[in-house]
């Protein structure tokens, strides 16, 4: 009897074992098969007076699924993945002018801000529902699209990509699409990723499962199967061009000529061309789009990220750097000073991604121009002028100048009054015929008519025009739209030359998403530059009205367009939000030593950043997509598993201890009466 029992003790532990090692094949079978990785990027997350902005989390682990849904659809575990050529523009104007009216002033943002239900977003933006917007339902995550144009590491123009789309009409999509993303709470994940074949293989699958009604819900990743025959978006959600609009649509940008031109064998010419490129991927793991199959495959996204952490003091840098005038023999007055200045920071959705090539990249790259081109006047006595120049790089432009006020207020009372007048350039890299003149004095001041003419004339000689507005500043307000104004409140003339004809509002055109190389012309580059420095010139060597051109092309002091077409290109690779900038950083250590090799006395001025703004990390992170198969596979699955493994432990207990032993396991066990009996 003992024996017995040994016996039937030990076929237990086999049948324990083997369920062991069928739980684990079946817990595997989700988790087996990664399909791709690709790099994203988060929305950034800030705080504004206290006051939560952008998105709260960081990781993501959840089923994939496309727009547009059911009303009703639970998408609480579903990771919507939206390519941003697909957003309706109107509907984002419509929906959301409550969001510009909260950015008219500084003060309005943060009273408004306080109002958590009124900015909260709580949902996807613009393209899953008017209803999802309206009820606040939540949602499992938010994966942005964006073509391959406005990735910085792209040199390429992708003709194919953009030839049913205008290059304003996408510009204006990103930029008020990130607008309305960065002055929203959003309480759930929301990254950025660009469009390759894989990840455009894998959205074509899950809209392909979707229309067939088996896409991810909140139990398997997607909807219902009420959207089954519905293949229409949701009214004013998210459209594509009609056949009339597509006509009106200019082909996007194809003037820049890079070293590595761009394959066309490779390059589609119409979104059909790009779906039938993906249908053909030899992808061993990725399915192809077009192949029919009993049973599609779904996809999870996983994107695994510590939860955000607070940066502590955040700092911001300005550079400067001197060209020292001539003084007469016997002079012991100071010279006057002449400033050039450009922020050179940015802010935008991604930080990840803020390159801002035309704000401020532009800038920037004119102000090292313009040293390099003084620096040769200055190198000899005979050409040196009698006007110190500064140059002045600061940091903190987004955040209300926070780093131009504290550059000012560092300097002595002493210097401050020297300052003749400030030049600001901000903006100056895809205009086409007209610059403005920003003063915050009147028209009538005497420094104000002074340079106005000054760049009038040089500009008239160029075949462009230059505008002056005149916009008084409020004291009392801190809220500051140029950065020519904090000159002014210490009473400073001063003037910011820009492409822009109206002030920005806070955080709005500073260097976010749309603003890529392929939207900077180098040309208007050289003009600004070209506009500057004659008219700088001509003013420090007392030649105004006079037709004389002092960098003329051909000399040895002519604008280098090699010079701007390098700097243009690394600051469109340079990420340059500050607070993510180290006080030692490499391209901090760059514009230090460019401007070095111009000027002297080059000094580097770190500061905190002030207190109204809190920021925090995990910019950048990878996104595994892996396949998942339907819940019908998964039953079929099971059954084969269950099924096999019980005919192999029969077999085996048959094979060792007969078919009666194994009988007897099923046995109802005697009770205790019969036992005694």
């Amino acid at each position: 009897m003992a024996g017995r029992r040994g016996r039937e003790g030990e076929m237990l532990e086999s049948l324990y074992s083997a369920l062991a090692l069928f739980f684990i094949l079946v817990a595997c079978v989700e988790l087996c098969d990664a399909a791709t990785f690709v790099d994203v990027y988060r929305l950034i997350q800030y705080d504004l007076a206290g006051v939560p902005f952008g998105s709260r989390l960081a990781s993501l682990n959840h089923h994939a699924g496309s727009s547009p849904f059911v009303p009703g659809a639970d998408l609480s575990r579903t990771v919507v993945i939206l390519p941003v050529r697909e957003v309706n523009i109107t509907f984002l104007r419509v929906k959301w002018d409550y969001i510009y009216e909260a950015r008219k002033s500084f003060s309005a943002i943060v009273s408004l801000a306080s109002k958590q239900g009124r900015l909260n977003l709580g949902i996807g933006i613009c393209s899953i529902g008017i209803e999802y917007v309206t009820q606040r339902q939540p949602l499992g995550g938010l994966l942005f699209l964006l073509p391959q144009q406005f990735n910085p590491e792209n040199r390429e123009e992708t003709e194919g990509e953009g030839k049913n789309y205008g290059k304003e009409l996408m510009k204006n999509i990103f930029a008020e699409l990130e607008q309305l993303l960065i002055h929203a709470n959003i309480p759930y994940p929301v990254y950025f990723a660009f469009e390759d074949d894989k990840i455009n293989a894998v959205l074509a699958d899950v809209k392909r499962n979707d229309a067939t009604g088996q896409p991810a819900t909140a139990t398997t990743g997607g909807m219902s199967e009420d959207n089954e025959s519905s293949s229409v978006p949701q009214s004013g959600i998210v459209t594509t061009p009609s056949e009339g609009e597509d006509e009106e649509l200019k082909e996007f940008e194809g003037n820049l000529v890079y070293d590595d031109a761009p394959d066309e064998a490779n390059t589609s010419s119409s979104r059909d061309g790009q779906q039938a490129q993906v249908g053909e991927l030899q992808d061993p793991i990725v399915p192809e789009v077009f192949e029919v199959v009993d049973e599609p495959l779904e996809y999870k996204l996983v994107v695994s990220a510590p939860e955000p952490k607070k940066l502590a003091s955040p700092s911001i840098t300005n550079i400067q750097g001197w060209l020292p005038g001539l003084k007469a023999d016997g002079d012991v007055n100071q010279l006057p000073t002449i400033a050039i200045v450009a922020s050179y920071d940015t802010f935008g959705a991604a930080p990840a991604l803020s390159v801002g090539s035309d704000s401020n990249g532009s800038g920037v790259v004119a102000l090292l121009e313009i040293a390099r081109l003084f620096s040769s006047l200055y190198s000899n006595p005979k050409t040196r002028g009698r006007y110190n120049l500064l140059f002045g790089l600061t940091s903190g432009g987004p955040y209300n100048y926070n780093g131009t006020l504290k550059w000012l207020r560092s300097f002595d009372q002493r210097l401050r009054e020297s300052i003749d007048y400030a030049i600001c350039l901000n903006s100056i890299g895809s205009w086409d015929n007209e610059l403005w003149i920003h003063v915050s004095k009147p028209p009538d001041n005497a420094y104000v008519k002074q340079v106005f003419e000054s760049f009038s004339d040089v500009a008239e000689e160029l075949g462009v025009k230059v505008g002056l507005k005149h916009k008084k500043i409020n004291i009392s307000n801190p809220r500051v739209a140029w950065e020519h104004e904090q000159f002014s409140r210490l009473r400073v003339t001063a003037a910011t030359l820009s492409e822009l004809s109206v002030a920005p509002e806070l955080l709005e055109s500073t260097g976010g998403l749309y603003d890529s190389r392929h939207f900077v012309n180098e040309t208007a580059v050289f003009r600004s530059v070209k506009l500057v420095a004659e008219s700088l010139a001509r003013h420090i060597y007392g030649h105004q009205g006079k037709n004389i051109q002092i960098f003329a092309d051909g000399s040895n002091l002519a604008v280098n367009p090699s010079y701007i077409q390098s700097w243009l290109d690394l600051l469109s690779r340079t990420p340059r939000v500050a607070p993510f900038l180290s006080k030692a950083d490499p391209f901090i250590m760059a514009l230090k030593k460019e401007l070095a090799e111009h000027t002297v006395e080059v000094n580097v001025q770190h500061e905190v950043l002030d207190g109204m703004f809190t920021f925090y990390d995990s910019m950048k992170a990878r996104l595994n997509i892996y396949q998942v198969a339907s819940v019908t596979f998964d039953l079929l699955l099971l059954l084969v598993l269950g099924s096999y493994l019980i005919l192999l432990f029969s077999f085996l207990f048959i094979t060792t201890r007969g078919l009666d032993d194994l009988i007897s396991l099923f046995r109802r066990p005697p009770s205790r009466k019969v036992k005694t009996a």
